[in-house]
């Protein structure tokens, strides 16, 4: 038959209600497709079917004790996969759904260890973008999809980082557009007794007290750095997307600055022939034509919407090295810090394991 038939996999495709239709068949029939969240895009896959979840993990060389989150069409789908869901995640759901919050609850009976990595909760979430919404109410049930990227890697936020990312790796790539957030979820853990985020993200443990009138722990918030080389610092936490101290990397060795130190290091690096990239967000450009600057924000939002698009272009310049400027220690950069620290601790390593 004709490739218009049977176009190529790996291929973008305009999210049309047809292209959306055909993505639910291929994943009602076990394979794997690109699709977009508010947050960044993920690799999708029928959750409750283990041999298609494997995929993923084979696609992405993810470790398969590394839970996923399940997305559903919407809140009336959680029974199916939290056994026990307490009031507060309801009024949490009702204000934030759709939208970036995961919820880590106790998981339900049926759900694949494939899907929680073998633990006994499970991590769910209704996305905000229109065409994943669409396609989960075509498909009718939970979608698994971490980030579609390589594990370890920078996050994609187009369609076509996850075209250069997995290729013919994934049916078909759905495109919605760049990513409105930028960054992952927010990793809410409601499994124990006190809730924790266990990841940050856009949705703040402010903007959770403010629904259930107490205040999360923060994993990692009375650390001098948001990064936690230990993946269970409150003992008994379950694992979770992101945890790791080594994520969200460059292939280029990655290293933060402070301002003040921002262009005298990048001038020291390039007067000993380095060829080096600079990512800044509140130091100007110097007069000095040996380095690659490129303005980041000053808003932490559209920081966070450029962050990974702006990280995959200094990684594609072939720079020796890449210098950032450090954030303000303050809530609202919080987010951004976690992914940037682990993208410096990850850099430069061949993570690849497929």
């Amino acid at each position: 038959m004709s490739s218009a038939t049977h176009p190529a996999r790996g291929h973008v495709d305009s999210a049309t209600p047809v292209a959306i239709e055909r993505a639910a068949d291929l994943l009602r029939a076990g394979d794997i497709v690109g699709m977009p969240t508010e947050t960044v895009y993920g690799l999708a896959a029928d959750a409750l079917n283990p041999l298609a979840v494997r995929k993923i993990f084979a696609a992405k060389g993810r470790p398969a004790d590394h839970p996923l989150i399940v997305h559903l069409p919407d809140v009336s789908h959680l029974p199916q996969w939290a056994a026990a869901i307490p009031k507060d995640v309801i009024a949490l759901a009702n204000a934030f759904w759709p939208g970036p919050l995961t919820l880590i609850l106790k998981r339900e009976a049926g759900v694949p260890d494939e899907v929680t990595g073998g633990q006994d909760t499970v991590g769910v979430r209704v996305p905000a973008h229109p065409v994943a919404l669409q396609l989960l109410r075509q498909f009718g049930s939970g979608i698994a999809a971490p980030s579609a990227n390589r594990f370890g890697r920078i996050s994609p936020t187009t369609a076509a980082h996850v075209q250069e990312e997995l290729g013919e790796r994934v049916a078909v790539i759905l495109d919605g557009g760049a990513c409105e957030v930028g960054i992952e979820s927010t990793i809410l853990d409601f499994s124990r007794n006190q809730p924790e985020i266990l990841r940050p993200g856009a949705i703040t443990a402010d903007d959770i007290a403010r629904v259930i009138g107490r205040r999360p722990r923060v994993r990692g918030e009375d650390q001098a750095s948001p990064v936690q080389h230990d993946a269970h610092p409150s003992g008994d936490a379950p694992r979770v997307s992101g945890a790791l101290a080594a994520h969200y990397a460059p292939s280029t060795p990655l290293q933060l600055f402070a301002a003040t130190q921002l262009v005298e290091q990048a001038a020291v690096l390039a007067g000993e022939g380095s060829r080096v990239a600079v990512l800044a967000h509140s130091v100007a450009s110097p007069d000095d034509a040996r380095l690659i600057w490129r303005q980041a924000p000053a808003d932490p939002v559209a920081y966070a919407h450029d962050l990974y698009a702006n990280l995959r272009a200094l990684d594609a310049l072939g720079a020796d090295f890449i210098l950032i400027e450090d954030l303000p220690g303050i809530p609202a950069w919080r987010a951004i810090a976690d992914r940037l620290g682990r993208a410096a601790v990850g850099s430069g390593a061949d993570q690849d394991e497929t």
